[in-house]
């Protein structure tokens, strides 16, 4: 309900207007009547009406002094004049300042009606737009902080252009004084184990406890600011007008972060320290090498504060990759012992700590062996069986923080593929010894039957399917030979009346003599004797 006075020095029109219409229906209440100006402007602040429907002609102030104070004071409030023919003049003055609408005496009710009508449409129309702008006020307010995190982040990686750097600054209430600025890169060691023993709303709520307490204990020290980036990784930019101090406190300040987080959350962060600049226009190449020596932590472990500067010193130390080892790894899978696999592992990352690759160069390296020990199960026919849960081994490495942790991955990994290839090769010779077991059994009546045959047979070498047939039976081929045609010696003797000499014909002995001789050495008896046994 929109709240209107009405003003006229004759006491028959105020209260013929009052009286005359439906307010309420029209969308109004009049709060006052008055009989000129100086009584309206007096009330103004008390009754603060949206809208005046005010004669020109009063005692005292006038209906144009009373617009022209509310067009200066007033100017959200809407003024209706009341005029005469004769003071049609002094309406087209008011509409000079913003009048909304004026009505020639005298009027009629529907007249006045029509008016307020379209009055109400365009206090309607103009309340919306206020709570529109009061929403989307409120909306940026409550979207701040986003907005000022995103500022920083193309701040902190060059995306920003330079012109108008204060103003935006200013605009965000981000205050970043100082002559000289150093960026920090803060990121929790153990992101995998966070993962696995905290949901994820959870290990979202550690990540940020991480930048938590680092803006603590740079808001103690007045000389920073700490936000998070895309990556959930901490950000700190901090200032100082002295570079020798600056880099003396900033080294403090990360070892309290350091301190604190292990303190506080049990779990430990690496930090890596840019150079110091002397400009927020180059404050993009101190992050850079922030990150930079951030990366190092894959070659120097976790829990530290690694410096660019102090990696610029020690990377002349460094050698040569070599993948001497690299390459003899995939067939030290195939045959070699568990130690002598760990062995070649702890080479090849002992090399790549040496050589100081870049990070993703090493990842590239483990992925490489990784290739090479999947073309060998391609070679032996192996199906891979997964070593965990992740779909690929060649993106699992991506969550391993550290070469130390590389070094355990890929130990395990290549144990579970070695004993893969073991129980492949202990299947498949279980597999061909009993092949050849059948073909004996159906063939030992042959006398031409030999350890060629069986070997032609099963397209295997003489050497190896005498190895994996002793390994799988306990015996040699002869033996196992001997020993399957001397039961069937048996059976024959004990339930048939078969001559001695045919039933080593059947076994495929041809000369009855040697039969007499075998069958003796394996029973202790002849088989004359055997036979009278039955």
């Amino acid at each position: 309900m929109y709240k209107i006075i009405i003003a006229d020095d004759e006491d028959n029109v105020r209260e013929g207007i009052r009286d005359s219409l439906n307010w309420g229906k029209l969308g109004f209440e009049v709060v006052g009547v008055f009989e000129n100006g100086r009584d309206v402007l007096q009330s103004l602040e008390q009754l603060q009406p949206d809208v005046i429907l005010t004669d020109i002609n009063m005692p005292l102030m006038d209906g144009l002094d009373v617009t022209r104070y509310l067009f200066e004071h007033y100017p959200q409030t809407k003024v209706i004049i009341l005029t005469g023919y004769d003071e049609f003049e002094y309406a087209q003055q008011a509409l000079k300042m913003k009048v909304h609408d004026y009505i020639l005496k005298p009027n009629t009710a529907d007249e006045l009606s029509q008016i307020l009508s379209k009055v109400k449409v365009d206090l309607d129309d103009e309340n919306r737009k206020v709570e529109d702008l009061s929403k989307l006020m409120q909306q940026i307010k409550e979207s701040l902080p986003l907005v000022r995190e995103r500022f920083l982040n193309q701040l902190v990686t060059g995306e920003l252009r330079e012109s108008n750097l204060e103003d935006k600054l200013a605009y965000l209430d981000i205050d970043l004084p100082g002559s000289y600025y150093i960026v920090a890169v803060i990121d929790v060691d153990d992101h995998g184990e966070l993962q696995r023993f905290y949901p994820e709303s959870e290990s979202e709520l550690l990540y940020f406890a991480v930048c938590n307490i680092s803006g603590e204990i740079i808001a103690r020290k007045k000389n920073g600011i700490v936000f998070q980036n895309n990556n959930e990784k901490t950000i700190a930019i901090l200032f100082g007008e002295n570079m020798e101090t600056l880099r003396e406190e900033a080294t403090i300040i990360f070892e309290e972060i350091n301190r604190s987080v292990r303190e506080y959350l049990k779990f430990t962060v690496s930090i890596g320290v840019g150079d110091i600049c002397a400009s927020l226009q180059f404050i993009h190449h101190s992050h850079k090498r922030a990150s930079f020596a951030l990366d190092y932590r894959f070659f120097l472990g976790k829990n530290r504060i690694i410096h660019f500067g102090d990696l610029e010193e020690g990377l002349g130390e460094s050698i040569p990759y070599d993948k001497h080892w690299e390459r003899k790894l995939a067939p030290t899978l195939k045959s070699g012992t568990q130690q002598e696999i760990s062995w070649i592992v702890e080479r090849i990352i002992e090399n790549l700590k040496e050589s100081y690759l870049p990070m993703e160069r090493c990842y590239i390296h483990i992925q490489q062996i990784i290739v090479s020990i999947l073309d060998v199960l391609d070679e032996l026919e192996i199906r891979e069986t997964h070593y965990s849960s992740s779909s690929s081994p060649l993106t699992e490495i991506y969550g391993l923080k550290t070469l130390d942790e590389v070094e355990d991955w890929l130990k395990n990994y290549c144990l579970h593929i070695s004993g893969a290839i073991l129980e492949t090769r202990n299947n498949f010779c279980k597999l061909q010894a009993l092949k050849a077991e059948e073909y004996i059994k159906d063939n030992y009546a042959d006398a031409k039957i030999s350890m060629d045959m069986v070997c032609k047979y099963l397209v295997l070498s003489t050497s190896y399917f005498s190895l994996i047939f002793k390994n799988h039976t306990g015996e040699t081929f002869i033996s196992y030979l001997t020993r399957i045609r001397v039961e069937k010696a048996k059976e024959l003797l004990k339930c048939t009346d078969l001559k001695t000499y045919e039933i080593a014909d059947r076994i495929g002995y041809i000369d009855p003599h040697y039969f007499n001789l075998i069958f003796k050495k394996a029973t202790g008896m002849t088989p004359t004797v055997f036979r009278k046994m039955r």
